[in-house]
């Protein structure tokens, strides 16, 4: 006999319908008509109470315009390490440009996060990103010259470098080791 799986923690559901009826701008009352169910069911639900069925998440899915796994998925975790040199990393064919992609765009938000090593010897040319990208540079170690074409900037650890990511630009390492972040933000 197969055991039966654990209900899902209400916590995780209370806490899912508050932000998405939050993020609809919808009352409880409104939310609640929409969805075909009672004021007092939703709050109770809200308050991670009561044992709702796969039918009432549905409907209240439906009614907020989000896929059932959006009320049901654990939390994101609170805080997430990657130690250096275990991020999964791409290698450019053009020059000895390494990057490790630190966070990915999630859904809503509008930013990608990489850490980057950059040996002398070759320039990485970037060709224009999406309309409205800004990039962001912060030096670990080493030295690197960024920025847009003709616009570049010498930099040294520690400093911080932002410009227009919607143009061509390259990055061209001054020292053996040159690491540092960078951080593309999409409009």
């Amino acid at each position: 006999m197969s055991e039966v799986p654990a209900r899902l923690p209400m916590e995780w559901i209370a806490g899912s319908l508050k932000r998405e009826r939050a993020r609809a701008g919808l009352s409880l009352s409104e939310l609640a008509k929409r969805a075909g169910i009672a004021k007092s069911t939703l709050s109770q639900l809200e308050a991670a109470g009561g044992n709702p069925s796969m039918e009432t998440i549905w409907a209240l899915a439906v009614a907020l315009g989000v896929p059932f796994s959006a009320l049901v998925e654990p939390p994101a975790p609170a805080v997430q390490v990657i130690r250096a040199g275990q991020g999964p990393t791409v290698h450019s064919e053009q020059s000895s440009y390494l990057a490790s992609l630190l966070s990915a765009c999630p859904p809503g938000a509008r930013r990608d996060i990489y850490y980057v090593w950059l040996e002398p010897g070759s320039v990485r040319d970037s060709a224009p990103h999406i309309p409205g990208t800004t990039e962001h540079i912060v030096v670990a170690e080493g030295g690197v010259k960024a920025g847009p074409l003709g616009r570049e900037v010498e930099l040294g650890p520690g400093d911080y470098l932002s410009y227009r990511g919607d143009v061509p630009h390259a990055y061209e390492a001054l020292a053996g080791g040159t690491k540092f972040v960078l951080i593309m933000q999409h409009r």
